[in-house]
């Protein structure tokens, strides 16, 4: 006897067979015990979940000797030879090869009239009908909204909505969700122990994924991996065979951006392209791990789900989960699914890969501006966002386009000295650090802003300039804080005071002076001063708006 591969060997022969779609099978096996069967059928969902099987398990159902029946023997000639595909009375057509008017005309409507040869029922099983012109969904309209007694028509689909709601609305639909990967996997478990072939649930998990909710699909692959490997099959066999993206790969571009590792991503780009992988497949699959990570975030308990994660990388998924935050991952599926766009069409594959995972890396340092604004105030006591996130400055993005008007402050510029002289006694470093780890907001906005520090015995005077009459009035509002700072930095009791230098001089031809007066405005607004507490950078111009 010639070889049957194993989706066909292994094909369902009565409802309870179907895997993963038990809310039809239950309503088709309740229609039958009960006598309400319909004249036309639509079977809807994608590829490999048992559209045409379960159209099959339904003309022996009506058809078998002790029919209709929702549990066909499997041995009568009816049963047998349906399920071979050579019963004269259940006609199997593909709509892809028939597509005309005048073949639907000559296969299906003109045999209408002809009783069965030897069935209870004619079946028509139309395949991919879809693919029927619009002119053959006319002609058969009449046909499936009044056939005869004897005639049933059951179409399947991968796709609904080109069916026309004409046909549709005649028809009772029903609609195959795809399988998961629990069910594919205890398939597979039974097939291969009744097979004699030995495979671990991690070789099984990998072929489950790769199906992609099909189990036609995963029967295939299965079969494609045991011609490779004989009867001992191990991961490592099924991702060679199947050109799959090895999981350890995965977790350590996924820990590499974590880490803010670019070296390392730039490595794992290369390891990927030396593995000969396909790197679209390997974008997929990150977005894969993101999403699953996003997942973990939200419901922790589903890391026991073997769609989620195998038994072996548990604890690792669950320690990366913890790293990011739902915003970090749903920015990561996005730009990771661009990314897969890209490569597509790229002419150096490699280079949009490693650009994705830098600009992966570079995301995470983002913060929402609407974060940033509503948790101002507790990140300058805790540091941390309202998010929950640390705010780091090293990891907070100096985009131009997040904070228009700002220019990031060097590194030079944020270890200047302050406006008094550079030889200055200890209490005026210890104060001054104190107030900018305390309320660096008022630092930067207020103290920083000082023309000159004095310092004269037990008292600590902040001198402002003429136009600077805001700052100082802020400064007073600070001015009893600031004591008792001052206070607690020296250990003895410190005066300390605000003043303005002489008079305002007038100004030369008015805009230096709105300048001033709008710069003043600015920095004492609310929102400015959150962005400076988290941005280290200098106000460079103002304007009115």
């Amino acid at each position: 006897m010639s070889y049957q591969v194993l989706a066909r060997k292994w094909r369902p022969q009565r409802f309870d067979d179907v895997i993963g779609q038990p809310a039809v099978t239950r309503t088709l096996k309740n229609a039958l015990a009960s006598g309400r069967i319909a004249q036309a059928f639509v079977f809807a969902g994608p590829r490999g979940v048992g559209k045409t099987t379960t159209a099959r398990i339904l003309a022996r159902a009506l058809n078998c000797v002790n029919g209709p029946t929702a549990d066909p023997c499997g041995q009568c000639e009816a049963c047998v030879e349906i399920a071979e595909g050579r019963d004269i009375d259940v006609l199997e057509i593909d709509a892809a090869t028939h597509t005309g008017i005048d073949n639907v005309r000559e296969v299906i409507i003109s045999g209408l009239g002809i009783r069965p040869v030897r069935n209870r029922y004619k079946v028509f099983i139309i395949d991919e009908v879809h693919q029927l012109s619009m002119a053959s969904f006319n002609a058969l309209l009449k046909s499936i909204e009044e056939p005869p007694p004897h005639v049933i028509f059951m179409m399947a689909t991968t796709e609904l909505d080109k069916i026309p709601e004409t046909v549709a609305s005649r028809s009772q639909v029903y609609e195959f969700r795809t399988i998961s990967s629990k069910a594919i996997v205890d398939q597979l478990r039974h097939i291969v122990d009744a097979e004699g072939i030995a495979v671990g649930p991690a070789s099984l998990q990998l072929i489950a994924r790769d199906a992609e909710g099909s189990m036609r699909d995963a029967e295939s692959k299965l079969d494609q991996v045991v011609a490779f490997t004989g009867k001992t099959i191990a991961a490592e066999d099924v991702a060679t065979v199947l050109g799959l993206v090895g999981r350890d790969l995965l977790l350590d571009a996924v820990q590499a951006v974590a880490d803010e590792d670019a070296p390392a991503a730039f490595e794992l780009a290369g390891r990927a392209v030396e593995l000969g992988y396909d790197l679209r497949a390997v974008c997929r699959e990150l977005s894969r791990v993101a999403r699953d990570l996003l997942v973990l975030t939200v419901d922790p308990a589903r890391i026991r789900d073997p769609e989620i994660a195998g038994e072996g990388e548990r604890d690792r998924l669950k320690a990366l989960a913890a790293r990011f935050s739902r915003e970090d991952l749903l920015r990561a599926f996005d730009l990771l699914t661009r990314a897969d766009g890209e490569i597509r069409v790229a002419a150096q594959p490699r280079y949009h890969l490693e650009m994705a995972l830098l600009r992966w890396i570079h995301l995470r340092k983002l913060v929402a501006l609407e974060d940033l604004i509503a948790g101002a105030g507790s990140s300058a006591s805790s540091g941390t966002s309202g998010s929950g996130r640390t705010l780091r400055q090293p990891t907070v993005s100096k985009s131009p386009d997040v904070v228009s008007g700002l220019s990031r402050t060097s590194p030079a510029s944020e270890n200047r000295p302050t406006p008094a002289a550079t030889a200055v006694p200890s209490i005026k470093d210890a104060l001054l650090a104190e107030i900018r780890k305390s309320k660096a907001v008022f630092y930067n906005t207020v103290v920083a802003q000082a023309q000159k520090i004095e310092i004269a015995g037990d008292r600590v005077t902040f001198v402002f300039s003429p136009a600077q009459r805001t700052l100082r009035d802020m400064f007073e509002q600070h001015r009893a804080w600031l004591e008792g700072l001052a206070e607690q930095v020296s250990g003895r009791k410190i005066a300390v005071a605000g003043e303005q230098t002489g008079a305002p001089a007038p100004p030369a031809a008015g805009a230096p002076d709105k300048k001033s007066t709008l710069r003043e405005q600015a920095l004492a607004d609310a929102s400015v001063q959150a962005l400076l507490e988290v941005f280290p950078a200098d106000i460079r111009d103002i304007e009115e708006i």
